[in-house]
């Protein structure tokens, strides 16, 4: 794409790069967040940058901040949901209106700072098609860490990511890679599988986390565990899992059986636990409501899929 200022100037084609925040809450940060954005692609040369801001149904004024913005500012363009979808169906309704070569994917509250983006469009420039920015030091607090580090593991197991690859919330792709996530159109949506099903170009650059300018992550320990489930919607990996465990345990059941018969045989007067029995029940009882937990949760995802929930709902649009 061609930049109209390049045009005017007499200069070169420029790299559009469109930045995609899903915002929620964050009418005190997301002017900043925009404003020092522009602020660093300013200073680089041979790229230009649009915005496309997502209100997730806020409870405060952030989309009156971001009207406020677009018309102030020609390149920045937002939507607002008419319900809370969650941050990545807010990103995949971003990208559904993103029209640049790269598209850059960041958060709302100034810990995936601007005074990074450099560092990930100078990674991109190397052919990859997905760079993640690394966090040398992770300044979250101590359960968000541990949901970070469960995620990361599963994740790379589940997804089959590239070895030694960690994701983040701050990543840049290429247009073609957002040309095929948005045709994904399940309800509940997990970009970061979806990136890891259309390439294995990915890289990973090194920046700083910076701390949160204001109030707390809006993720709560339940918003995670449905994020994690999200995975669900990728892979067959739990279900095989769990015939492997069954096929394992039903062996050892059968072994256990045939020297419980054994012995019996040799000593006629050894007594049977009770104890154990009910133990071998309860284990093998749990196991049971486990698989049925896994199958459940993929029957749940078609079941919403095929009565077509919607992915997200846009109530208002802003210079779109």
């Amino acid at each position: 794409m061609i930049s109209t200022t390049d045009a005017r100037e007499g200069r070169g084609p420029s790299r559009l790069v469109s930045v995609v925040i899903s915002c929620y809450n964050s009418e005190r940060t997301i002017r900043e967040v925009v404003e020092l954005s522009m602020a660093e692609f300013a200073r680089m040369d041979g790229y230009d940058c649009e915005f496309v801001l997502v209100d997730d149904c806020s409870s405060d004024r952030t989309f009156e901040v971001i009207r406020q913005l677009a018309d102030e500012h020609p390149n920045v363009r937002g939507a607002s949901l008419m319900r809370n979808f969650g941050q990545h169906n807010g990103l995949m309704c971003a990208m559904h209106f993103a029209q640049g070569d790269y598209v850059l994917g960041m958060d709302d509250d100034l810990q995936t700072h601007p005074s990074q983006i450099p560092a990930l469009i100078k990674r991109m420039e190397e052919g990859f098609d997905l760079v993640y920015g690394c966090y040398r030091e992770s300044l979250n607090g101590s359960l968000k860490r541990f949901t970070s580090w469960l995620n990361k593991v599963t994740s790379n197991k589940l997804l089959g990511r590239p070895e030694g690859i960690r994701a983040s919330n701050f990543w840049v792709i290429s247009s073609q890679v957002k040309d095929q996530v948005i045709r994904y159109a399940n309800y509940n949506p997990n970009v970061d599988a979806l990136f890891t099903r259309m390439t294995r170009r990915v890289a990973n650059v090194t920046i700083e986390h910076h701390q949160r300018a204001y109030g707390s992550s809006g993720y709560t320990l339940a918003k995670l565990v449905r994020l994690w489930l999200a995975y669900f919607n990728y892979t067959v990996v739990p279900l095989r899992i769990v015939s492997a465990v069954g096929v394992i345990t039903a062996g050892v059941g059968f072994f256990a059986g045939v020297v419980t018969v054994v012995r019996k045989v040799l000593n006629p007067g050894m007594m049977a636990g009770w104890a154990s029995t009910i133990c071998v029940l309860l284990f093998f009882f749990g196991l049971v409501l486990l698989t049925l937990g896994v199958i459940g949760e993929y029957l749940g995802n078609i079941v919403l899929s095929i009565n077509s929930t919607p992915q997200f709902i846009v109530r208002d649009k802003v210079n779109l």
